[in-house]
Formats: structure tokens, sequence, C-alpha cells
């Protein structure tokens, strides 16, 4: 049988991996917002005061590893039936 003192570590931790699973969700959103940008962007025509930010976004995004990038993409896409509304 467990004792209070695990059964309230279990829950704090429980608590703890949604906080986090929550947070990686806004983070993949940003991450696919940032991935879209970049995609569409025209860097020439971008003004000069935000190349080098233009550019570190697009170095970032082009770190991410495939699966992340795939997982961030499919955060901002929304189901076509959602689209048709």
């Amino acid at each position: 049988m467990p004792s209070a003192g695990e059964t309230t570590g279990a829950f704090m931790l429980s608590k703890e991996i949604d906080l986090l699973m929550a947070e990686r969700s806004h983070l993949l959103r940003v991450a696919g917002a940032a991935a879209q940008f970049v995609a569409l962007m025209e860097s020439r025509s971008l003004p000069a005061s935000v190349a080098t930010e233009a550019e570190l976004l697009a170095e970032s995004v082009n770190a991410l590893p495939e699966d992340t990038l795939r997982d961030a993409l499919s955060a901002i896409t929304r189901p076509r039936q959602e689209e048709d509304r």
C-alpha cells in the first residue's frame, strides 16, 4: 500500500508532467509559426534593421531535428474540417 508521501509525490509528478506537456504544445506552436514564416519570407525584402534577427530565426528553425519540426508544423496546421468553418 503506498504511503501518503508516495501518493503526493506521484500526484505532484503527474501535475509537473501535465505542465511540461502543455508548455511543449505552446512551444511547438511557436516553432511551427516560425518555420512557416521562415519558409514564406523574402529575405531580400526585409528591412536591414531586422536582418540579423531573421537570420537567427532561420538558423534556429533549420537546426531543429526533423521530427520536432514535423511536430511543430503539425501543431499549426488545422484539420480540414476546421478550415471549412
